[in-house]
């Protein structure tokens, strides 16, 4: 089988883990252009990687007739207009999570999706690994019984995010619950299995309209409450869900990034059990389905249309916090 043929637009630090390190550990996908506005950056980083092409701009990237998928990794004030291109040029998508600035944005690139009958795929990595299917398949099972409560935190440690870094930038739609928040909004949705109505949220400013913090209380039908914490520089770092039911107790540690440790206790029937899964990084999953859709025309496990469902919820969030939602088309 010929190898899919990624490009990726800009050099953020988040491609080397999300789809350079992966393209090297498998034979069927491989990273064949890196295309950033600065040309000279561009060389330098396909070099650094083993890349062996570069260009000087996001269009040649996306014009390179070489190039089957366009990986957006690019600030999320950047993913609707770019993502949109590239599908408009028959490339198939894997945009970095949230989707967009918000969820106007984001049906717009669902609608270009249509439009160009190209695969549009967010990038929720962790979405793809074991864990995350054991939860799933957990819940599905009704061995919690009826849910009645859950929670979900990310917190990066104080420091870890630098000042000036994009996500503390209000016109690059940054913020904790872009960042990080998505995640647990993302689980408790797919948990669920439907939308929630924010009840109450709150965050912590760091600058006009930026929320280095927020907390925030779900409901979601038959009385399931969902409590989602997020921080950009929290004490210590934290990445863990919660689930209650009237039969039982779910808690997973590291659900998002289990291949740096993670830990899954369920508590049903009067035991208690303990289960760890393949170490193997998210971003490997990701990389492998990204083949199966690509080469084999696989059904998009995180299709644009459930990004647009969380961006809906993250919107509403920032509306409860008493700030605007990210980008232009905030009301």
């Amino acid at each position: 089988m010929t190898p899919v043929r990624v490009g990726v637009l800009g050099c953020a630090r988040i491609a080397r883990s999300a789809i350079l390190e992966p393209a090297r550990q498998s034979a069927d996908i491989v990273v064949s252009a890196i295309g950033s506005r600065d040309a000279a950056r561009a060389a330098a980083f396909a070099e650094a990687h083993g890349v062996a092409r570069s260009h000087g701009s996001y269009e040649a990237l996306i014009d390179d007739p070489e190039i089957e998928v366009v990986y957006n990794p690019l600030p999320n004030s950047l993913h609707a207009e770019w993502s949109i291109k590239a599908l408009r040029a028959g490339k198939a998508v894997l945009c970095e999570k949230p989707l967009a600035s918000n969820a106007a944005e984001a049906q717009s690139i669902v609608d270009a999706a249509r439009e160009s009958g190209a695969p549009l795929i967010e990038a929720f990595h962790y979405r793809y690994h074991p864990v995350a299917d054991f939860i799933v398949r957990t819940v599905r099972s009704g061995i919690l019984g009826r849910l009645t409560r859950m929670r979900a935190a990310m917190k990066v440690s104080a420091g870890l995010v630098a000042p000036g870094d994009i996500r503390f930038q209000a016109d690059l739609a940054g913020g904790s619950a872009m960042a990080l928040g998505a995640y647990g909004v993302n689980i408790m949705r797919l948990v669920a299995g439907g939308e929630p109505e924010v009840i109450e949220a709150a965050a912590d400013e760091v600058s006009p309209g930026v929320d280095g913090a927020m907390t925030a209380r779900l409901r979601f039908e038959d009385g399931l409450v969902g409590e989602l914490e997020c921080a950009l520089s929290a004490p210590a770092f934290e990445a863990a869900f919660s689930l209650e039911g009237e039969a039982g107790r779910l808690e997973v540690a590291n659900p998002f990034l289990p291949q740096l440790g993670h830990r899954a206790v369920l508590e049903a029937g009067g035991e208690s059990r303990t289960e760890r899964f393949d170490k193997t990084a998210t971003y490997v999953f990701q990389a492998r389905h990204v083949v199966e859709v690509v080469r084999h025309g696989a059904a998009v496990r995180t299709p644009g249309e459930d990004g647009v469902a969380n961006m809906a919820v993250i919107d509403a969030l920032y509306r409860a916090a008493g700030l605007r939602p990210r980008g232009s088309h905030s009301q």
